[in-house]
């Protein structure tokens, strides 16, 4: 199995390329990307450079079995890597977001509802509407030169390297502040996706013929809001610390403009909910438990906060 991963080396990419590498073997494993962060002591290949860049996907010489792009993100992207390439790929897998669906409605949407196609504002309305472009894309050029191709929609990612200002800010705001936000006005509702398992459904997809031509959402059993979010994040750290823990009551609104982070649908209006059914029927997905995975996410960044 050799693998082409665009990405792949600061969080989900990251991930699946430690998991890949163990599965496989690094010799397996060409990486194209900024170079931001190393992953060669793993044992892959790794070519620097911007992927819109002829020369540089000249680079990756050779067939492909599978083609694993986590940094699609405006039209064009697929077409641009499945042109370049000299070589056959065997598969095309996609990673997409949950985000892509239409909005409103209410209903807890399968792989067959409809995806948004009308623009928002800002960087999100902007992330929504390239990825539903490449999910568009990949199915009408991969159709046509009739290369296997998956997608998967993760819900919202959260694990070890996540540094984004996530569950990471919150666990330093634990650990150095003994505090917690408590958003007394956030009725939003959302699911999680622990990286590992993310990283899993990947590998389920490569080479399984079940997984051409489909769409999977990827993410975990149970619904969160704020309230269960910080009491599960609480529950993960020490004895000790949960005790001194103060929470802060705050408004949402109050929140950002102190430039605390408010990084989940906030409002029920917000709230767009998924069925994982498909993926633990057509891809054996076993979900980790969200306390479970917020104990060892929560471990894994008290070691870099304190250890560092």
């Amino acid at each position: 199995m050799n693998i082409l991963v665009i990405g792949g080396s600061y969080f989900y990419g990251r991930v699946f390329v430690m998991e890949a590498a163990r599965e496989y073997g690094g010799d397996h494993i060409t990486l194209l990307n900024r170079g931001t962060y190393s992953m060669e002591a793993f044992g892959v290949s790794q070519i620097q450079g911007d992927r819109h860049e002829e020369s540089v996907m000249k680079q990756c010489v050779g067939d492909y079995d599978a083609v694993v792009d986590f940094c699609a993100y405006e039209k064009g992207d697929v077409t641009g890597v499945i042109e370049n390439l000299t070589g056959n790929i065997g598969q095309y897998i996609l990673i997409s977001t949950v985000d892509a669906y239409e909005r409103g409605g209410g209903a807890v949407r399968t792989e067959e509802d409809a995806l948004e196609h009308r623009v928002f504002a800002g960087e999100a309305g902007a992330y929504i509407a390239g990825k539903v472009a490449v999910e568009e894309e990949l199915q009408k050029v991969c159709g046509e030169r009739k290369i296997p191709y998956t997608v998967l929609r993760p819900a919202i990612l959260y694990g070890p390297y996540n540094y984004a200002p996530r569950e990471s800010a919150y666990i330093q705001m634990m650990l150095f502040n003994h505090s917690l936000p408590h958003f007394i006005d956030a009725d939003g509702r959302f699911q999680f996706v622990y990286v590992k398992d993310a990283a899993q459904a990947v590998l389920k997809a490569l080479g399984n013929k079940d997984a051409f031509g489909q769409a999977y959402n990827i993410c975990q059993d149970e619904t969160m809001d704020y309230d269960s979010f910080f009491q599960t994040l609480k529950d993960a750290v020490e004895p000790e610390l949960a005790e001194g823990l103060q929470e802060v009551p705050i408004t949402v609104s109050s929140a950002m403009a102190q430039q605390i982070p408010v990084p989940f649908p906030a409002t029920e209006q917000e709230t767009l909910l998924c069925s994982n059914e498909k993926s633990k029927r057509e891809l054996g997905m076993i979900y980790t438990d969200f306390p479970e995975g917020m104990r060892r996410t929560y471990h894994a960044f008290k070691r870099v906060y304190t250890d560092s």
